[in-house]
């Protein structure tokens, strides 16, 4: 019988010091925005500890504790989970509408955001799927690929109905990713490409608020004060930080000037304080934990931890890039949140349950890392 190994020591230790970090962060960033809502300047840092890092916590730790290989068996739960997380938020009475969005469920006292947890749920199915499939059904149309797009066209259209944008590419690219690790030929995703472009491209035509991130991504001068706000306030407060920042806790722009400080700006918030010093080391830990895991991939004991594993690599790496794309104008704002910083109970338990998959797997590593 092969001896399991405790989890890799650099994975945990980069999980551990971003969250630790990301703490740090928002206790400053959301100070401002938690006084005037409550009276209370660390109720959004209570909030963070309370729902989302403690059970986070938990649910990493039993996560990590049992055989992944166990989740292979709930592929199909999994993806009704998926499909049912995501209908819950057109149900009257249990989903909550906020902003013009339909993101939200409230079952009582317990609010979450389904999106966040289909982002594990629908990866486990998609490695699952790809693990029983032969090698070269993979790289066929009618084994591969149409069914594939087939289901995820399914939870793509449920996300893009809330409507939620952002999500919906993350969990989109992860699942390319993890499909491409399995063997699909290069030439397919040049072709996936072009069509998302062109998805992308007709759902801007039609949504007046697409139309105008888009705009406003082309030309954040032509309407400051309007809908250019909130991207002119995040290049303020990120070109004021320079190399070494205003210093903790001396951010201007987080006096109720920028938008959205302890959940998709908070990345802006981090570049004024902390300067670009800093934000480079902080996307290297990002970057660290991302090879890590493509490490973890590469000895995981069979198809399914890889694929499994690389998803959720490709999940950690796209979020960051589109949080931090959006917030320096590389691209528009996206309204994901910051791994491991950002704002959000729904957020942190859902990348807790996936980094305690990653350690599962490296367990269970054919040889250590």
């Amino acid at each position: 019988m092969r001896h399991i190994q405790p989890p890799d020591r650099i994975f945990i230790w980069l999980v551990a010091g971003l969250t630790v970090f990301g703490l740090i962060v928002l206790m400053s960033a959301s100070g401002p925005l938690g006084y005037q809502q409550s009276g209370d300047s660390l109720m959004y840092l209570k909030k963070q500890l309370v729902q989302g890092i403690l059970p986070g916590i938990a649910i990493f730790a039993i996560a990590s504790f049992i055989d992944y290989r166990k989740l292979r068996w709930l592929a199909v739960p999994a993806l009704v989970a998926t499909i049912v997380l995501l209908v819950l938020v057109y149900v009257p009475g249990i989903g909550l509408r906020l902003g013009g969005s339909s993101r939200w469920v409230s079952i009582g006292p317990i609010s979450f955001q389904p999106s966040e947890f289909v982002k594990v749920t629908f990866l486990i199915y998609v490695a699952a799927w790809l693990a029983s499939r032969h090698e070269n059904d993979v790289k066929t149309l009618e084994r591969g690929l149409i069914p594939f797009l087939a289901i995820m066209g399914v939870v793509m259209a449920l996300l893009i109905k809330q409507p939620n944008t952002g999500s919906t590419m993350v969990i989109a690219g992860a699942s390319l990713l993890t499909y491409f690790v399995a063997g699909a030929p290069w030439i397919w995703f040049v072709g996936l490409g072009g069509i998302s472009a062109s998805v992308v491209a007709i759902l801007i035509k039609l949504t007046p608020y697409r139309a105008a991130r888009f705009m406003t991504f082309m030309h954040p001068e032509l309407d400051p004060n309007g809908i250019g706000y909130h991207i002119n306030q995040a290049y303020l407060a990120i070109g004021s930080g320079g190399l070494f920042g205003l210093g903790y806790g001396l951010s201007r722009q987080k006096y109720l000037y920028l938008p959205e400080v302890a959940g998709d700006s908070i990345f802006a918030v981090m570049a004024e304080e902390l300067g670009l010093i800093v934000v480079v080391l902080f996307l290297v830990a990002i970057a660290a934990l991302v090879w890590r895991c493509f490490e973890i991939a590469k000895r995981a004991p069979d198809p399914f931890g890889t694929y499994l594993v690389s998803g959720i690599a490709g999940w950690i790496a796209l979020q960051s890039f589109f949080n931090v794309a959006s917030m320096i104008g590389l691209m528009p704002m996206t309204g994901v949140t910051l791994p491991f910083v950002s704002y959000g109970s729904s957020s942190v338990v859902a990348i807790a349950a996936a980094c305690g998959i990653v350690a599962s797997v490296s367990r269970q590593a054919t040889q250590r890392l």
